[in-house]
């Protein structure tokens, strides 16, 4: 019985693989390709949904001034969350310090973030997003 079962099981492998062997392989260059388009979305630069906005409210001649230690300006800036790199800003804080830049202080800057826009009007302290789409002209996203 032993010599039989030799026989059979060397048949077995003499086949061809078999659907399990197949479906393991398909599994494998699945798990392989979910692995490689989660690197690729990881990698790539996330385009934020607010960057066209950013982009046209920089456009239309908005800039915003504030301090690095201003938490107004913080929350301003978490607003517009990686698209704030588009928005023209001044930093009228001194590093190493609490105190302002000259230019600042000498522009008449008191309360901050303060928004300047191309009119030259000054409007201080965080500002909605519906107010700078108003204000510019901008459509939000």
């Amino acid at each position: 019985m032993s010599e039989e079962r030799r026989k059979r099981q060397q048949e077995r492998e003499d086949r061809e693989p078999g659907p399990t062997v197949w479906r393991r392989v398909a599994v494998a260059i699945a798990v392989l390709a979910a692995f490689a388009g989660a690197y690729y979305l990881g990698q790539r630069k996330r385009v934020s949904t607010l960057d066209a906005f950013a982009q046209c409210v920089a456009g239309k001649g908005a800039k915003m001034y504030g301090l690095f230690w201003c938490e107004h300006c913080a929350e301003q800036k978490e607003m517009f969350g990686s698209s704030f790199q588009y928005i023209p800003y001044v930093e009228c804080g001194v590093k190493g310090s609490h105190q302002e830049e000259a230019n600042c202080a000498a522009a008449g800057l008191k309360n901050f973030p303060t928004w300047q826009f191309a009119d030259g009007e000054r409007k201080e302290g965080p500002q909605s997003m519906q107010f700078l789409s108003q204000k510019t002209g901008c459509k939000l996203p």
